[in-house]
């Protein structure tokens, strides 16, 4: 097995950071119709594709969130195709991705508008018979909302899945979800699920149509750049699937490229952040029940565990046999098998481009990036390049209590930066 390199003596390539961006450039075209926890810009995605693959490639990302390797791929001729396990980042990214005639958009959002006002003026109660006699919404939404605000969002989730076309209808539920946040009493400014009963209370129709809007015209300059080919063949170029990134829609030596962001240890801090849509769209009983999905679940039961990696292993060991080092084994085991597929996917010298920090747990340093060269160095991969990076920002909450490990509040005492630098990992299949 070739030797780990120290990753800490790797000087930081700023070039990466982007930090001469403005919000305006890493938010063009769709890609933010819906505010994604932990994703990165897409100007890393373009440069890794333009830099690893050619036009006509396919480019897959396992864990593809909101779908940000999926666009680039498209707006740089190439096919993309992405998995995720939560719904909501599959129904967004689905929409980011598809382009729609913007006539057909504009038509659809002025009918659903007149709707609104209609039933809004009036006939709420008319509506709310019905809304409530159609669904059952999950007793966590009464947690989350004030009763009007839960009567006016049912009334305009209803007036949304009546729409017939498929896809119109996906693109408006998406500037549902983007509003749920703001339109609940979860305090605004806050990552971690906290409740703010004085919050301003926003009135739900006029926010979803402002929502709209500017989706609608995100959409347009989508649809303009992409190429007529893609735009009329979009199924061609492009694939979404709920599923588990350990089985990938693709055939073996297919593909060319691999770029994505795994999640992190505990990543059930996402499951946390997406609890609304969820709740809303019907897909979350129990959350704890959707957290056992993610990658690294403490509650995966496994017989014999190899991590094929001697350093995940020390790494485990100084945990100990608890919930967290349970979390860190079955987190390292699941990569593991993650990068297998990404093996079998990948043709002879095809790269897999992973973005990945590290981080500390209880003073245990999960070494993430580490750990992920040892296992596909195992596998069958060979070191091509590995960049370090500053992380000038993500959404989601930068500091970890150095006791519990957990995501905290930058005033609580105790704390550690989660992720000051990450690395890129650009791995070769032999």
């Amino acid at each position: 097995m070739e030797a780990i390199i120290e990753l800490e003596k790797i000087q930081t390539n700023h070039s990466w950071s982007f930090t001469d961006y403005s919000v305006k450039d890493t938010s063009y075209i769709t890609h933010n119709y819906y505010t994604y926890p932990a994703k990165f810009i897409p100007q890393l995605a373009s440069r890794l594709i333009l830099e690893h693959s050619q036009k006509g490639d396919v480019v897959i990302d396992p864990f593809m969130g909101s779908g940000t390797t999926i666009i680039e791929s498209l707006v740089n001729e190439r096919i993309g195709i992405g998995t995720d396990i939560n719904e909501i980042a599959c129904l967004v990214a689905q929409t980011k991705t598809t382009p729609i005639l913007s006539k057909e958009l504009v038509t659809e959002f002025l009918k659903l508008e007149t709707e609104l006002k209609i039933s809004m003026n009036g006939k709420k109660d008319f509506y709310l018979t019905q809304v409530f006699e159609k669904f059952n919404f999950h007793e966590r939404i009464d947690y989350w909302y004030k009763p009007q605000q839960k009567a006016d969002l049912a009334i305009l989730l209803f007036k949304i899945l009546s729409i017939e076309n498929q896809v119109i209808k996906d693109f408006f539920l998406v500037a549902f979800c983007q509003i749920l946040k703001t339109c609940s009493i979860w305090l605004q400014k806050s990552i971690k699920p906290t409740r703010d009963l004085k919050k301003k209370d926003y009135e739900i129709v006029p926010t979803f149509l402002q929502q709209a809007k500017k989706m609608i015209k995100k959409n347009e300059s989508f649809y303009k750049l992409l190429p007529k080919n893609v735009v009329e063949n979009i199924a061609n170029h492009r694939t979404v699937v709920c599923q588990d990134a350990r089985k990938l829609p693709c055939e073996t030596a297919k593909a060319n490229l691999i770029v994505t962001s795994p999640p992190y240890v505990t990543s059930y801090e996402y499951a946390d952040l997406h609890q609304l849509p969820l709740y809303w769209l019907g897909h979350l009983n129990e959350l704890t029940q959707f957290r056992k999905k993610f990658i690294g679940s403490s509650h995966t039961q496994r017989e014999i565990i190899d991590l094929h990696s001697n350093l995940a292993t020390e790494i485990v060991n100084q945990l100990g046999n608890n919930k967290k080092g349970r979390e860190v084994r079955n987190y390292f085991a699941d990569m593991y098998e993650t990068f297998r597929e990404m093996h079998r996917v990948l043709q002879p010298k095809g790269k897999a481009c992973i973005v990945i920090g590290n981080t500390q747990f209880q003073g245990v340093a999960i070494k993430n990036a580490e750990v992920f060269i040892e296992q596909m160095q195992m596998i069958g991969f060979q070191v091509f390049d590995i960049i370090k990076r500053e992380i000038p920002s993500k959404m989601l909450p930068s500091t970890r209590d150095s006791n519990t490990g957990q995501f905290a509040k930058i005033t609580e005492a105790n704390l550690t930066l989660a992720y000051p630098t990450e690395y890129i990992l650009i791995m070769q299949k032999l």
